[in-house]
């Protein structure tokens, strides 16, 4: 059966209402344009319009399924006062064609209900939401329908008639829903908002008088709002770990960069060079009017003397976090990595990639069991072993089609398998390896290892398990 799942102004005024059998509404309405329902691609509608609005606040929530959240907290001072802002804010979205109603409010609870049964653009005064909240209806107050429907067969139609009821016997009758959203409307509880992105209080706006498309004008824009955001940074002691700078184009689509350092910094002239190279993979369609920049991982940092503590800790001013940014943001933050000891003492499983500059505390591996320095992904196969008895280290071997004659030697170094990480039945003493240190006549050193315990009836496997330098 086909229902009516939405409709317009229009529709309501013919009398039609949600839910509607669609036969029946045709049979009031013969004309009646319908329009397949398509909830998903609402929703994404939805969430790209919530990324557009990062222009007006970074902090943006969705209400689905036709509404949205902007925290306008320390924002409207850059349209002038909030008329400025919500006129803005209105304009662009009704020149793309987009019908909405605005308010402005102290408390989520209170702007929905303003902007659906309210005067559009209305502007509730700082502390009045009771005075403005009151002559809307029960609907308002975001209840389920059966408790809306059970309120007003009471005779209850307006919201400040629910505000001078009694609170117990109101909890009785409708349970503690209706007091909750009473009570965030009015800003005597505080509400959660699911925000798309977390919202930061590090947060830089830069508007621009004409749309900019070149790549000049792109890297101009982008240090001086890097310097706009690294000037708080500074002045609070702060710097930031990751940054997500936004062009916001004409037609409305946002084009981001995000750069991640190995060390808090705010040294604008350092995190702008980052950027630069990576905006040619912008676009700018018709031209960037709005771009702005966030700050995440924020954490205090001090300035510190290099002579002194260079030796000890990593600071920013060191030649080695700006390569390592560079190389990172380069390559991308898979590729550039520090290895880390993992308790285990099979060779596959002993590291791990880690943080470039991890400050914290972590053990380090057996001084007296060496790894090499490049261990492989597979060990590979060695051939043309020559040793004077099963258990005596190499005195020759063939790798990789070169002839290697062992000048110093150490080992074995027996390794087992971790047996109980499986079924004790796949245990075998095939999986022992016996490991040896090698070095050459040319100096160079090798890791291999002879897989399986010696058996005079089965020839030995031998393999390159890795290189030292």
């Amino acid at each position: 059966m086909r229902r009516i799942h939405d409709l317009d102004e229009a529709a309501l005024a013919l009398g039609l209402f949600a839910g509607q059998k669609v036969a029946d509404a045709m049979a009031l309405v013969p004309d009646l344009h319908l329009a397949d329902a398509e909830p998903e691609a609402d929703d994404r509608a939805l969430a790209a319009l919530v990324d557009w609005c990062v222009r007006f606040s970074p902090a943006v929530a969705p209400a689905p399924p036709d509404g949205l959240f902007l925290d306008i907290s320390g924002v409207d001072h850059l349209w002038g006062d909030e008329p400025g802002l919500m006129q803005d804010f209105g304009h662009r979205l009704k020149t793309n064609g987009l019908g909405v109603r605005l308010a402005i409010a102290d408390t989520p609870g209170a702007a929905w209900a303003l902007a659906r049964f309210g005067p559009d653009e209305v502007i509730a005064s700082p502390g009045e939401q009771a005075r403005a909240l009151a002559p809307l209806p029960p609907e308002s107050l975001r209840l389920d329908p059966a408790d809306t429907a059970q309120i007003r067969r009471l005779g209850i139609h307006r919201l400040d008639q629910i505000m001078d009821l009694p609170r117990a016997p109101l909890t009785r009758r409708f349970g503690i829903g209706v007091l909750t959203r009473l009570d965030q409307a009015l800003g005597r509880s505080r509400e959660a908002l699911t925000y798309r992105r977390p919202p930061s209080p590090w947060f830089a706006r830069l508007a621009l008088a004409e749309p900019v498309s070149t790549l000049s004008d792109l890297e101009r824009i982008t240090t001086d709002v890097t310097a706009r955001l690294c000037a708080r940074l500074e002045t609070s002691g702060q710097g930031a770990r990751r940054f997500e700078l936004t062009f916001h184009r004409v037609d409305g689509r946002p084009e981001s960069l995000s750069l991640g350092l190995a060390a808090a910094a705010r040294d604008p002239v350092r995190i702008a060079r980052l950027f630069h190279p990576r905006l040619e993979t912008i676009d700018p369609g018709f031209g960037i009017e709005v771009v702005t920049l966030r700050g995440e991982a924020v954490e205090t940092i001090t300035g510190r003397q290099i002579g002194l503590e260079a030796g000890r800790t990593h600071a920013p001013e060191d030649g080695l976090v700006p390569l390592l940014d560079r190389l990172t943001n380069r390559l991308g933050p898979e590729r550039v990595w520090r290895s880390t000891p993992v308790d285990s003492h099979v060779p596959e499983r002993s590291v791990r990639p880690g943080p470039v500059l991890s400050r914290t505390a972590t053990r380090s591996w057996d001084p007296l069991q060496p790894r090499p320095l490049r261990l492989f992904r597979s060990p590979e196969p060695v051939e043309g072993v020559i040793a004077l008895t099963p258990d005596d280290p190499p005195r020759q071997f063939r790798w990789r089609g070169q002839v290697h004659r062992v000048r110093h030697a150490e080992g074995p170094e027996r390794i087992g398998e971790e047996w109980w990480r499986g079924p004790i039945e796949t245990v075998s003493v095939s999986h022992v390896r016996d490991y040896y240190r090698l070095e050459d006549e040319a100096g160079a050193r090798f890791w291999i290892f002879r897989a399986g315990l010696y058996d005079p009836a089965v020839a030995a496997r031998w393999w390159m398990h890795g290189l030292f330098s």
